[in-house]
């Protein structure tokens, strides 16, 4: 029996996630869909929500037998206090870490189509990848700048939903019959769950002194 703690702090939604087998039995999260300009709060609320999980759960830390954080793109800030939690754990616990795409869990709120995970990176950029129906990733994590003919060669052969807080830019420009939108979604570690239990039973694990955040792009001061 896997029981894994599951942390996800990319973007504005704190979420944390208590899995066991894959099963989520416990979930804590604030995702302030109507206040897109509220500062980042994770700091002050990830730790409360941890303990919050657990306690619903009945559930010791001692317990975990891994914890899981999102490793990014997303929110240089979101992404420290994560993996810094994360590995905090994972030292005092000595138990394995577990790092989840980002964008792949996002992607995982999907099914039956390709679909395009879109994180905002400011201006007109977005992080994205691109996932079959079956959750094949299809094309490589990148930031690019979204015009009318992005993921073009994709909608012309079918149905594509994209994903994500960064859909509303494209769907600005984008005029394509094949494209479905689901803006404002966000990652939840609720969708952390059947990845992080995978990755565990196969050992895939980090190394927990020299893992860091996947950024893909250099931290710009505000």
């Amino acid at each position: 029996m896997a029981t894994i703690l599951c942390i996800e702090t990319a973007t504005k939604n704190c979420s944390v996630a208590l899995s066991v087998n894959g099963k989520v039995i416990a979930l804590q999260e604030d995702n302030p869909e109507n206040e897109p300009e509220r500062h980042f709060s994770h700091a002050e609320k990830l730790q409360g929500y941890i303990s919050q999980v657990l306690d619903r759960a009945n559930i010791s830390k001692n317990d975990l037998d891994a914890i899981a954080v999102s490793k990014g793109p997303g929110s240089y800030t979101g992404l420290r206090i994560g993996v810094s939690a994360a590995k905090g754990l994972c030292y005092a616990l000595d138990i394995p870490l577990l790092a989840i795409s980002t964008l792949g869990s996002l992607a995982s709120q999907v099914t039956g189509s390709v679909v395009v995970p879109m994180l905002d990176a400011r201006r007109m950029e977005v992080y994205s990848a691109v996932f079959s129906s079956e959750m094949d990733q299809m094309r490589d994590i990148q930031a690019q700048i979204i015009t009318k003919d992005s993921f073009k060669t994709y909608l012309d052969k079918g149905s594509v939903t994209f994903i994500g807080d960064g859909v509303e830019k494209f769907e600005a420009v984008c005029t394509h019959p094949n494209a479905v939108f689901i803006k404002n979604a966000l990652p939840s570690a609720s969708q952390m769950a059947q990845i992080a239990t995978l990755k565990f039973t196969q050992n895939d694990i980090q190394d927990v002194a020299y893992f860091e955040p996947y950024y893909l792009k250099d931290f710009i001061s505000l």
